[in-house]
């Protein structure tokens, strides 16, 4: 009742204040406030006061510039286009008159019901553009994870070359990473306020790749290779949803559980492997169970990695993540080389060196590809991606010494290439309901309280 006494009879002012948003009230009894409430009600004459548009006046420009009209007109029947506002455009064609202002009068109208579609529609195409570009990179970084798999194996065998001694060479040779930051003017050690957890991330890295070659010398590089991304790309989903709350669809979903069955079936152990009829030796029971361990550790460490990049990509560039996974994996890879007593290995020829260099290369563009990605897909979803690398290596392992390949093999790689034909089809390919979900988006932002 007291609001219906205040209001009855009175006349009511409302200013934009750029501070305040006040309202006046000419009453008769003059409003007291409560005790212990203490409110500032800028009168006229005050500095800014009468600079503000009316309340009156910009309630009818957002009416007349607002989306939500927009939108509304554009989903109304051709026949209420000869509304108030088609009444405005009449005396405009009048005005101008002729063909032209009969031209113009149809543009004006007919782009006034499509103005949110061609937002949406240049939106779209940005976003698809993008995402083939993002997928594009990722398919090469999984190739270029393939021929990094074949190289390291080739250096072993061929050269003599430690898998540890490989990864040293690496990390000192990316450290040249560090000319892209300060070309840009920024801090090579990440901006302020992000460096422990650039630093986290670089030792997480760093430690994923040192575990995952430190198995390479107690189990077989296609069965460590396949248990680390196995792991990374299950941990992957589970931290990503633990730690940054992102979850994965159900069709991303079934994709890479299709994909993780598939990387089971290329580890199942052939006939030579089982040891039915022979002796299991126990040093060589144990080494192989030692190089298995570090390979799923080494995807503890890499999901770790994916995911702390995955909150820092607004934040630290491509260059900049490249350039601390290089010095930290500098202090890291000697320190894992004295800890396993890994002889120092040294390349003696040019096809070593070329090698060598090859090899450096293939981990700079599959490091380049995964990390760009990271900034736009679920770490999931780009670590299932390098599970291609699978079938790549063993394609080039076939291409250098043929042998061949047992049935899970075959049947887990043929899984691993649909599983991952299908999710970049899935992401690339539009869809029927595309352009509705995305306009019932955009009224669902229109008609939210937050703009």
């Amino acid at each position: 009742m007291e609001s219906a006494h205040l209001l009855s009879g009175s006349k009511k002012r409302v200013k934009i204040h750029p501070h305040t948003v006040t309202a006046k009230y000419a009453t008769q009894t003059p409003y007291s406030p409560q005790p212990g409430i203490h409110t500032h009600f800028p009168q006229p004459g005050d500095e800014g006061y009468d600079d503000a548009p009316s309340f009156e006046e910009f309630g009818s420009f957002l009416e007349e510039t607002s989306d939500r009209k927009r939108l509304t007109e554009s989903k109304r029947w051709p026949l209420k286009l000869f509304g108030s506002k088609d009444k405005d455009t009449a005396h405009k064609l009048q005005a101008t008159g002729g063909a032209e202002g009969s031209e113009l009068g149809a543009k004006a109208v007919k782009g006034s019901g499509k103005g949110v579609g061609e937002q949406l529609a240049s939106f779209g195409e940005a976003s698809v553009s993008a995402s083939r570009l993002t997928w594009l990179g990722l398919l090469g970084a999984a190739l270029a994870h393939g021929c990094l798999i074949a190289l390291t194996r080739l250096a072993s065998e061929r050269f003599g070359l430690g898998p540890l001694f490989l990864l040293l060479v690496r990390s000192v040779i990316q450290l040249l990473s560090v000319a892209v930051p300060l070309h840009r003017a920024e801090n090579p050690f990440g901006p302020e306020g992000y460096r422990l957890r650039l630093l986290c991330y670089g030792i997480a890295y760093s430690l994923s790749l040192c575990c995952a070659y430190s198995s390479l010398t107690f189990a077989s590089s296609e069965n460590g290779s396949t248990t680390w991304r196995l792991a990374t790309t299950a941990l992957s989903a589970t931290l990503a949803f633990l730690l940054l709350e992102e979850k994965l669809g159900l069709a991303d979903g079934i994709t890479l559980a299709a994909g993780l069955c598939g990387l089971g079936l290329v580890l199942l152990p052939t006939a030579d492997e089982s040891y039915e009829d022979a002796p299991v030796d126990p040093v060589t029971f144990w080494r192989g169970a030692f190089g298995w361990s570090l390979s799923a550790l080494a995807g503890l460490w890499m999901a770790l990695a994916l995911v702390g990049y995955r909150s820092l990509k607004d934040r630290v560039g491509v260059g900049t993540a490249l350039f601390t996974v290089s010095w930290t994996g500098c202090l890291l890879t000697p320190a894992t080389m004295i800890l396993l007593q890994e002889g120092w290995s040294w390349p003696m020829s040019l096809p070593a060196w070329g090698l060598v260099l090859g090899l450096v290369a293939c981990s700079i563009a599959a490091f380049l590809g995964m990390t760009h990605a990271l900034t736009r897909l679920h770490p999931a979803l780009v670590s299932a991606s390098q599970s291609l690398e699978v079938p790549v290596a063993m394609f080039l392992h076939l291409a250098l010494l043929p042998l061949a390949p047992t049935a899970p093999e075959v049947v887990g790689n043929v899984m691993i290439v649909l599983s991952v034909g299908w999710l970049v089809a899935m992401k690339l390919l539009p869809s029927r309901g595309a352009g509705r979900r995305q306009r019932e988006e955009y009224e669902e932002i229109l008609d939210s309280p937050i703009k």
